[in-house]
């Protein structure tokens, strides 16, 4: 049970750094001069937040089952 609440937290964490990221990331590198901030928002919400979310709470259960597996 500890196991998934750590994984929860850091796919938790990984959601708003993902979140934030891609959001600073559109607005730097972005064309659009008509909607940038509705595009970072939804590109942020819907791609990059999910995607660091999944992305860290495989990382920490991969670690946490290495970890475990060593002892």
């Amino acid at each position: 049970m500890k196991t998934f609440g750590v994984a929860l937290l850091a796919a938790i964490l990984g959601y708003v750094v993902g979140l934030f990221g891609t959001m600073v990331g559109i607005e730097l590198f972005s064309s659009n001069q008509h909607d940038k901030s509705l595009e970072a928002a939804m590109t942020g919400a819907f791609v990059g937040g999910p995607l660091i979310a999944v992305i860290s709470m495989i990382a920490i259960l991969a670690l946490r089952r290495k970890r475990s597996s060593e002892k």
